[in-house]
């Protein structure tokens, strides 16, 4: 019904029909190109307008689907990264003493440019990532709700105050911009992971540097054109393309005073050391394993159900996706009704109708995940259904790993170690509700767990007890809304201050507090002298 309704269908199921050799599939997954001069660059978008690069290397976006090249990001040069910053530094100059309204009155312009073109810009990331069409709106949805929550800044920026902290004295706090900000983004939330940030940090007040997944920048240029068309003036929001060097470019330029950061733990881990050692903010979510108890009296076919699409969704290219199981008892006697409603889902291409899941971003992140399944059986696992080898008759070429379920799994295993990132459910067990939580606490991740129960006490117990910043009761994925905060521990996140909600406008504000005092005899005498240590409170 989704792929009836939009108007490109018909185009982008003839687009996939035209797929490349194997062979040119692993040429065009070199990680810099000069070839396919027919596939356009992607433009930088500084001060407002988008501007051709004049990188010399390039790396294909590539349609996971078919292989084919859909378009070439630049590696943006130095003097082109210096531009863009620079112009939120001018930017900033005026943009900070905008009132707040305004600034919220654009972001009320952008929700409304988003949903009116909300099917362009899924279209564009099934295109680019791979996922399937309904998956793509719901990226965008996800991230449309975090620009609603930034159209109350003026609320969630007030300060305090408290009247006579001492006779004639008031002290008063505001929340203040930071200046210019940054983010760095990954490739399996094209649209969602840059709306959690960039919408905030500029309805408070600053100015934002983005530097988007090299893989999949086609979403966040369609949204600088939203911008455009909102109202935002030129500079406030500045993009940039590149790799290492626009990272470590980011993590070094004295104008940026904080960098949010979304992707896996190697590069979070860096940009976190690196930008941290020169004075900056940083928050940086990065690696889970998330894990979901299931008891003996949860509720059986809804359990399945949702440990499968959470599992499965998004072929598994989710740092929330349900990589773990642990069953408690004989809750173990459902795994195999897990395999056999995960074997029923649809491996297809994302412009497919009834597609559930579709292809991995690239050919290597394909072949890591098949690489770690054969780990996982070496390592002593039982594979109980095996979506490797998957291969399509129409997509004869694409990324394509189908659900894959592992048993008997002990944390030594490397599909336990690892995070996969990708269609594969790890099954555990457990004698008793305390086995599973000392489970989870052990492992060093905390983005997110879930229990199935309906015991209260049972799920009770869980939330208390459990280490993990996301929990979730009959919930598989427990992502917070946007009034909320996305509270992702230990291994999982560096930072102090977290993405969105009241967290994430602390993260990008500074507190400012004023203490005035002003006599009521002010008028009539000077004030008298004192060299003594000030003590108002007294």
């Amino acid at each position: 019904a989704l792929l009836r309704r939009v108007p490109f269908a018909s185009m982008a199921l003839a687009r996939h029909s035209a797929c490349v050799t194997s062979a040119a599939a692993r040429l065009l997954t070199r990680t810099f190109t000069q070839a396919a001069p027919k596939a356009p660059p992607v433009k930088l978008f500084i001060d407002g307008k988008f501007v051709e690069s004049m990188a010399k290397e390039f790396v294909p976006v590539i349609d996971p689907a078919t292989q084919n090249v859909v378009a070439r990001t630049p590696l943006a040069t130095p003097e082109e990264m210096q531009a863009a910053v620079d112009s939120c530094a001018r930017a900033f100059k005026t943009w900070k003493d905008v009132p707040v309204s305004q600034r919220v009155r654009i972001m009320f312009n952008l929700q409304r440019l988003i949903r009116e073109n909300e099917e362009t810009l899924a279209t564009t990331i099934t295109k680019e990532q791979g996922k399937t069409y309904a998956d793509a709106k719901g990226d965008v949805f996800r991230g449309l709700e975090v620009i609603e929550q930034s159209c109350s800044a003026a609320t969630m920026t007030m300060g305090e105050s408290v009247e006579n902290v001492s006779r004639n004295m008031d002290t008063i706090s505001f929340q203040q911009p930071l200046g210019v900000v940054g983010g760095i983004t990954p490739f399996n939330f094209p649209a969602m992971v840059a709306l959690w940030m960039y919408p905030l940090a500029v309805a408070v007040g600053n100015t934002f540097l983005l530097k988007p997944s090299e893989k999949v920048p086609g979403a966040q240029m369609i949204l600088a054109r939203l911008l455009n068309e909102a109202g935002m003036p030129p500079g406030v929001v500045n993009i940039i393309h590149g790799t290492h060097d626009a990272v470590n470019f980011m993590c070094d330029a004295p104008e940026i005073r904080a960098i949010s950061f979304v992707g896996g733990n190697r590069a979070g881990e860096h940009i976190f050391a690196r930008a941290t050692a020169k004075g900056k903010r940083v928050q940086s979510n990065m690696a889970a394993k998330n894990h979901c108890v299931v008891m003996p009296d949860a509720n059986k076919e809804a359990t399945i159900n949702q440990i499968v699409g959470a599992a499965f969704g998004a072929a598994g290219q989710r740092c929330m996706a349900l990589s773990v199981a642990i069953f408690v008892g004989r809750s173990k006697d459902w795994i195999p009704d897990i395999c056999a409603t995960a074997k029923k889902l649809n491996v297809n291409c994302g412009f497919q109708e009834k597609a559930d899941l579709g292809p991995l971003i690239s050919v290597e992140a394909k072949q890591r995940v098949e690489h770690l399944i054969e780990e996982g059986v070496k390592d002593g696992g039982t594979l109980l259904l095996d979506g490797r080898h998957l291969k399509l008759a129409d997509y004869p070429n694409g990324n394509f790993v189908g659900p894959t379920v592992l048993s008997n799994i002990t944390p030594n295993n490397t599909a336990y170690t690892e995070e996969i990132f990708g269609p594969v459910l790890s099954c555990m067990e457990a004698d008793h509700l305390d086995d599973a939580i000392q489970l989870i606490n052990s492992n060093p991740y905390g983005n997110g767990t879930a229990i199935f129960t309906n015991s209260g006490a049972a799920a009770r117990k869980f939330q208390h007890e459990v280490d993990v910043g996301q929990v979730g009761v009959n919930v598989p994925i427990p992502v917070p809304l946007p009034f909320f905060s996305f509270t992702g521990s230990r291994a999982s996140f560096r930072g102090d201050r977290h993405f969105y909600g009241k967290q994430g406008v602390f993260f990008y504000t500074q507190t400012k507090t004023i203490t005035s005092l002003w006599r009521d005899d002010d008028v009539a005498r000077a004030e008298t002298l004192s060299t003594s240590f000030p003590t108002p409170g007294k």
